[in-house]
């Protein structure tokens, strides 16, 4: 049964969004408006631009750039994960075919 979806008003940059959101994600995506909120503010306050579409822009630019740090340490952690595993995994088949 899927769960009925309600209407969330988030305030973005002096702006007023209705966000259509999942049961209980209302939290969530009011945190999620608030970060873009401040991030649009702090690069207003270093720019010369007071045009909210450009400064929506500069900051989706820079919140991909932070997801996409955050994915290449996730895929790197991953990985370091799978190599130990199958190094442990070697080590306690040796273990267990040595007590044989």
């Amino acid at each position: 049964m899927e769960t009925p979806s309600q209407t969330v008003n988030v305030k973005i940059y002096n702006q007023t969004y209705p966000i259509r959101v999942g049961h209980g994600d209302v939290e969530r995506t009011m945190r999620l408006a608030a970060m873009v909120d401040q991030r649009m503010r702090e690069i207003a306050g270093g720019s010369l631009t007071a045009d909210s579409l450009k400064l929506a822009v500069l900051a989706a630019i820079y919140i991909a750039d932070e997801l996409d740090a955050a994915n290449a340490k996730y895929e790197e952690l991953n990985q370091e994960l799978a190599t130990r595993s199958a190094e442990c995994a070697e080590l306690l088949d040796q273990v267990l075919k040595s007590g044989k």
